[in-house]
């Protein structure tokens, strides 16, 4: 395996850590995949659908071949990441206004995120280069997949967090792994340049998307989407963009499922970025060469609050020019409302995860998507990784009435429970 750089194409041994081409482009990793022999390689991945105690049990790992072949299964840490339900539901459907809606459920993996199908490989290969200290700027879903895995292999964590737009939750859920959080003034971007700039000198693994093996874990995302649908792909694939690492992963592992054989065509994929945070979608949408980084981005949806994405030129290589990719911003409200749509499916997401429901929605009713074509949404977090939001709505009516849903207080008597079951208090 290699680092190459797609720009300069500069070559890097696979055994040297380096993220960054010395012209400032970030690194991908290059490997020998298997190629041309698609049915050999379903029968593996459905052979080890049974596995339930081996590294073969993860639903990254699963898909080895196309993850990162050369990685002895000794130095693999795991939680049996991945393996996350997708669903179907009626009120999506007519939300969306579309015939047929898949949620797919990143929300289920262990840290509560889709964080752990990238981080699983970039700990496991650190940890396989000999690294023990391992550190991530983040907005916090990033902190505490890292925080979890650092702490099943036994190594120490460390952690930049902005002390402001950072959910509570995601925080003290970092601490409770074990991690060294230390807060600062200043956004997700100022953390990403300091990791970059000192993490070497100070024996620092990088665990952000910075890091190639993160885009080799999370293309793992779709591969389990294209196997629990039977290798065939709906037409759309609609996902949130915050650092775009998810947008550049998904779109890879569909170049590598096509090349391979294993699907016969490429589905559009639609990037969805908050209105206060939508730098990528500003430039894709003005048809710009260069984006143009929001010194203060803002949105409740915390997971996107990213000004400066650092994985946005892979993202337009592999997702909007390569599998004909668009792009759309949606406010705050809308992501709110489509996220009471999720909630109240009984699926549940954080704000962040809402994003792919509300573009979806958004894109329908520009027609964009037609209403007869099908998607798949990525729920990229947990609803209890922000429980702020969830009191902003159910308890305060934040956003719009739709998810208003207080306790009521009542005497435990027959009467007053039965006008409570007929709705006559419920407010």
């Amino acid at each position: 395996m290699k680092w190459i750089c797609e720009t300069c194409n500069l070559e890097y041994p696979g055994t040297r850590v380096v993220y960054r081409c010395d012209c400032g482009e970030l690194l991908d990793l290059r490997q020998e995949t298997p190629d041309g022999d698609a049915e050999r390689l379903k029968r593996t991945f459905d052979k080890r659908l049974s596995e339930r105690s081996t590294v073969y049990a993860s639903g990254v790992w699963r898909y080895k071949e196309l993850i990162l072949p050369e990685l002895p299964d000794s130095a693999i840490v795991t939680k049996f990441e991945g393996n996350t339900g997708m669903y179907v539901s009626q009120p999506v459907n007519r939300f969306a206004g579309l015939r047929r809606v898949h949620l797919k459920a990143l929300s289920e993996n262990p840290s509560g995120s889709f964080k752990d199908h990238g981080m699983t490989a970039a700990v496991s290969y650190g940890s396989y280069m000999g690294y023990t200290k391992f550190i991530c700027s983040s907005t916090g879903n990033t902190s505490s997949s890292l925080a979890m895995y650092a702490a099943m292999a036994g190594h120490s964590a460390y952690v930049l967090l902005p002390d402001k737009n950072v959910s509570p939750s995601k925080m003290l859920q970092t601490l409770a792994y074990g991690a060294q959080v230390l807060t600062f003034g200043g956004t997700y971007d100022d953390g990403i340049r300091f990791s970059e700039r000192h993490g070497a000198e100070l024996g620092l693994y990088s665990c952000n998307s910075i890091n190639p093996l993160r885009i080799e874990g999370q293309k793992s995302i779709v591969f389990e989407v294209a196997h629990a649908l039977g290798w065939t792909l709906p037409d759309w694939i609609v996902l949130p963009g915050g650092a775009l690492s998810n947008a550049t992963a998904l779109g890879k592992g569909l170049a590598d499922l096509h090349r391979i054989g294993l699907i016969d065509r490429v589905p559009r994929v639609a990037i969805v970025q908050a209105e206060g945070a939508s730098p990528f979608h500003r430039m894709v949408e003005g048809g710009r060469a260069e984006l143009v980084p929001e010194a203060a981005p803002s949105t409740r949806a915390s997971a996107l609050n990213i000004g400066n994405p650092p994985s946005w030129k892979k993202a337009l290589r592999y997702v909007v020019e390569a599998a004909r990719g668009n792009t759309v911003s949606v406010s705050d409200e809308e992501i709110m409302e489509a996220k009471t749509v999720i909630d109240r499916s009984g699926i549940g997401c954080e704000p962040a995860s809402a994003a792919s429901l509300a573009g979806l929605r958004k894109l329908v009713q520009r027609q964009v998507i037609d209403k007869d074509e099908t998607a798949v949404c990525l729920l990229t977090g947990n609803m209890l990784k922000d429980t702020a939001a969830l009191a902003e709505v159910c308890l305060h009516g934040a956003y719009g009435q739709s998810g208003l849903n207080q306790p009521v207080p009542v005497e435990l008597k027959h009467d007053v429970i039965s006008r409570c079951i007929q709705d006559e208090v419920r407010t």
